[in-house]
């Protein structure tokens, strides 16, 4: 059996995305909440409703009933409208740790989200392939979700 060594190119996770919504940096902010909490969905479009406690210390979570679920987060920082930070492993089951970062700042006719995901720890390859584009879905939402409300 051959063992690698760890190295910080596979125990580390960096991605960064830029979203331009058509909307207010209050529509955007809160339709980020609604898409990441009870409209969440996974990428292929199955609901995936979760629980986002949107204040320092807040869990984000997917209830299953019976006191059952998966904790995936805790807000780390929150200044609303413009900066949701969220510290946990997300969906994954194994030692690692992530931090995410939304960032909205107003633009001429709307609202720049700068989103970051970085993760420290054992990322199986699956779910690093996965994540390449795995939030584009749910920036997606937020995006159709802020620019419908019409604000």
């Amino acid at each position: 059996m051959t063992v690698m060594a760890p190295t910080v190119e596979n125990l580390t996770l960096n991605l960064t995305e830029e979203i331009r919504v058509r909307a207010s940096l209050e529509a955007t902010f809160a339709a980020l909440l609604e898409e990441m909490g009870p409209r969440n969905q996974t990428p292929d479009g199955q609901p995936l409703p979760m629980t986002l406690e949107a204040r320092p210390g807040g869990r984000w979570f997917r209830d299953l009933g019976g006191d059952n679920g998966h904790l995936w987060g805790h807000v780390q920082s929150i200044k609303r409208p413009t900066l949701l930070e969220i510290i946990g492993p997300l969906f994954m089951s194994y030692p690692v740790v992530s931090n995410l970062q939304y960032r909205l700042t107003p633009v001429e006719g709307g609202t720049l989200i700068a989103f970051r995901h970085t993760a420290l720890g054992f990322v199986l390859d699956e779910h690093r392939q996965g994540l390449s584009k795995g939030w584009t879905p749910l920036h997606e939402r937020v995006r159709a979700r802020a620019e419908a409300s019409g604000r």
